[in-house]
């Protein structure tokens, strides 16, 4: 058989499916049944509804598509929330990914950590204030963590305390702590005990107990330190730091006495330094601040009456109503106060003014002694050194001594100035032209021997009447001023305080120097202030005392040192 059906066979031989007939005929009697008064076939209805169930069972089944897609999105959208920091780090960040790339090479240079914004840490922690969730900062730090960790370990092997437990305390703050750090700091702790003799040291202290030396770095404060250090539970060490602590107080309290105010300061700052609590501190400091109440006042008047007797042109010689006489008693009351060595620069620039007098008069020798008692007071002044320097000039050419001319000669006319060598007039030429570099440059007073102030010294011991290098000399104390405040407006605060000291050489008269040191213990306070709001307790401790030197009684300088003591 071939399998092809007939074109012309009927289709009823085929193959027949059974089929149910027409549905809408089911309410129909049968046919040829005689009608009778039979009860009615069935409701229509109900077999319709299961008619058209049947027709839904029958089509194919595609609900599912919805769940399904809801399903998806969900996903989708839960994947978006879920790697939301790895869709943000395709987005163009450039601040961030060069804080990021930055920090990862400070890391790999080993620059973990430092205090001039280019260490890791430092670095890392700027990405983490720019996005605080992100993964790189935060898996940076604790890199950086492990690797002050390692380092820590390293100095410790090397014997290195010191080192390793700054590196350990790091790595503490930056992976929160955790089992390694703890084990090296036990290991740090028992290293350090092993190595110091206890009762090495306890000797060595009660020695110096017995000398005096109650402060200092082998004063016998420090050396029971170092044994409470090693064993804490020492208690030899603990009587000892106490016998020390009452030593310190009596000698203070000796020293208040006597109104020797420096060394009452020094006890009572090593007092607090080896016992902040002990309990003879506050009445110290209330007797010091009376006693400074009490200095103040007689300072005010020293001063007061320094600038009187200035004015007054009672400058030096004997007696002690003189302005010298007056400043120097300011200075005993408190050494390096800036108006005190103001002054006493002011009266070195009036007896260089008297001396310059004294050679337009021709009086050499009293012009000599007023600038050796001027250099006594103010040995590097511009002014003083120009008028030194005509002083010699004038000396060179001043004609030997020879008897009286007879009543009718006429008297010899005074020497012509000395004839500069062709050698001489390059060296000057040389020196000049290395004295303005210098200027230039900013070197002033430093280095020695090649600063602008030794070379023009240099130029007038060749040539006293040098107009150049006398004109240059006393124009360096501008220069200064201008170097001060293009250092204080760009921040570099140890420069301008370098300025400052310079003017003081080159000009101690000068009235500018006042405001130039409020303006620049401003600028330290204010530095302070920062420090201290950034947990810098012992940076700030510095810019304070650096503004303490320039204005110790300004209000600010006074708070912030309450501050610091009170630990707010």
């Amino acid at each position: 058989m071939s399998g092809r059906r007939d074109q012309h066979e009927p289709e009823s031989r085929g193959r027949t499916e059974p089929t149910l007939g027409s549905l809408d005929q089911l309410d129909a009697p049968p046919r040829g049944a005689p009608m009778r008064d039979d009860p009615p076939w069935p409701d229509a209805e109900p077999r319709r509804r299961w008619r058209r169930a049947s027709t839904m069972r029958n089509r194919p089944r595609r609900g599912w598509l919805v769940p399904l897609l809801l399903l998806a999105l969900v996903g989708v959208v839960a994947g978006a929330w879920i790697g939301q920091n790895r869709l943000r780090s395709l987005l163009p960040r450039t601040e961030l990914n060069d804080v990021l790339s930055r920090a990862q090479q400070a890391l790999a240079a080993g620059q973990l950590d430092g205090r001039d914004g280019t260490s890791a840490r430092e670095l890392y922690q700027a990405a983490m204030a720019l996005e605080p969730d992100n993964d790189m900062a935060r898996n940076g730090l604790h890199q950086v963590g492990m690797a002050e960790l390692s380092q820590a370990d390293a100095a410790l092997q090397a014997g290195q305390f010191d080192v390793a437990a700054q590196k350990a305390a790091v790595a503490r703050e930056l992976l929160g702590g955790g089992s390694d750090v703890d084990r090296l700091d036990q290991q740090i702790a028992a290293k350090r005990a092993s190595q110091v003799q206890v009762s090495v040291l306890v000797q060595q202290a009660q020695q110096a107990f017995a000398a005096n030396q109650f402060g200092g770095e082998h004063g016998a404060g420090t050396l029971y330190r170092q044994v409470l250090q090693a064993d804490p539970g020492n208690a030899v060490a603990r009587h000892g730091l106490d016998q020390v602590g009452d030593a310190l107080a009596a000698q203070a309290r000796k020293a208040l006495d006597a109104n020797d105010s420096a060394a009452a300061d020094a006890d009572i700052e090593q007092l607090a330094a080896l016992q902040p609590n002990n309990a003879a501190l506050p009445g110290l400091r209330a007797a010091r601040a009376q006693a400074q109440q009490q200095d103040s006042a007689a300072l005010d008047t020293a001063l007061q009456q320094g600038d009187e007797a200035l004015r007054a042109g009672r400058i030096d010689g004997p007696g002690d109503d003189t302005a010298l006489a007056h400043y120097k008693a300011a200075l005993a009351l408190s050494p390096d106060n800036p108006q005190a060595e103001a002054g006493l620069g002011k009266v070195a620039q009036a007896l260089t003014v008297q001396a310059n007098a004294a050679l337009d008069a021709g009086d050499t020798a009293q012009a000599a002694t007023l600038l050796d008692h001027a250099e006594a007071l103010a040995p590097k002044s511009a002014d003083l050194a120009a008028a030194r320097a005509r002083l010699q000039g004038a000396q060179a050419h001043k004609p030997p001594r020879a008897a009286a001319p007879a009543r009718n000669e006429e008297a010899a006319p005074p020497a012509p100035p000395p004839v500069l060598t062709p050698q001489q007039s390059a060296q000057v030429a040389r020196l000049l032209q290395q004295a303005q570099d210098a200027t230039q440059r900013g070197d002033i007073m430093l280095p020695p021997g090649r600063s602008a102030y030794d070379l023009y010294r240099n130029v007038l011991a060749i040539d006293g009447d040098s107009a150049v290098a006398q004109r240059g000399l006393q124009a360096l104390p501008g220069v200064v001023q201008q170097l001060f405040n293009r250092a204080l407006a760009a921040g570099d605060l140890n420069r301008a305080n370098q300025m400052l000291d310079n003017l003081a050489d080159l000009a101690p008269g000068d009235a500018s120097q006042n405001i130039m040191r409020q303006r620049l213990a401003g600028a330290w306070l204010d530095e302070a202030d920062r420090q201290l709001a950034q947990g810098n307790r012992i940076g700030a401790a510095q810019s304070l005392e650096q503004a303490r030197k320039l204005a110790p009684n300004q209000p600010r300088v006074l708070d912030l040192a309450a501050r610091l003591q009170s630990g707010s």
